[in-house]
């Protein structure tokens, strides 16, 4: 696969909707974290091939939608949380068309076998075992057959749980899953394209994996 760098397009923060305290959308933004912060995404849709539909499940603010919008003709989200009216609203007015619903990855709200790829980007860390088990099991049902899974997810790491203290979040109480896990659990279900690491001076700290269902 080449090895193409993609740069993350991003609009001016007080533009995007649906922001509230726990969203990381202002981190982007910020000097040397923002870069690592965009870096991560933008690793994760350097593995997305493009194709006529991508679901983006957790997409939050809707910060993927600008370069989803250059290599496929659909975009889909499902999110727990996110305005979706007032998001899809918005990305019309700029002449991006998104199909947004609120749901759970869980128990997802899509016929089988309906798309190219299955983005999720720091997503599968909230999941407990049980839970990542039962996530594969119903984005591997969406997928087309030879459809993609991208995912990205943190590397566990004492640095890590120092950096997101630092900006006031207690991983612990919100990842249950390693990187190593996740890429296991995945390994069960689909076939293995390639997994990245995101590397630092401190050595990794983010992971993107890119798996395909057979």
């Amino acid at each position: 696969m080449s090895e193409h760098v993609l740069r993350l397009k991003m609009l001016p923060l007080s533009q995007y909707r649906g922001v509230n305290h726990d969203d990381p959308i202002r981190f982007y933004y910020w000097p040397l974290i923002g870069r690592l912060y965009r870096r991560r995404v933008e690793m994760c849709l350097e593995e997305c091939k493009g194709g006529q539909s991508v679901l983006e499940i957790g997409f939050g603010t809707g910060l993927s939608f600008l370069n989803l919008d250059d290599v496929y003709k659909e975009i889909h989200g499902l999110d727990l949380t996110a305005d979706t009216d007032g998001i899809q609203t918005f990305f019309a007015g700029i002449g991006i068309q998104t199909h947004l619903r609120q749901g759970d990855v869980l128990k997802m709200p899509y016929a089988d076998n309906s798309f190219d790829t299955v983005l999720l980007v720091s997503i599968l860390e909230h999941l407990k075992p049980l839970e990542l088990e039962q996530a594969y099991h119903e984005v591997r049902r969406v997928l087309k057959p030879g459809g993609q899974m991208v995912y990205g997810s943190p590397v566990e790491r004492p640095l890590m749980a120092t950096t997101f203290s630092l900006l006031g979040y207690d991983i612990r109480r919100l990842h249950f899953s390693t990187e190593k896990e996740i890429a296991a659990a995945a390994g069960k279900l689909f076939q293995k394209v390639r997994v990245r690491q995101l590397m630092s001076i401190a050595g990794p700290l983010y992971e993107v994996g890119h798996f395909i269902k057979e």
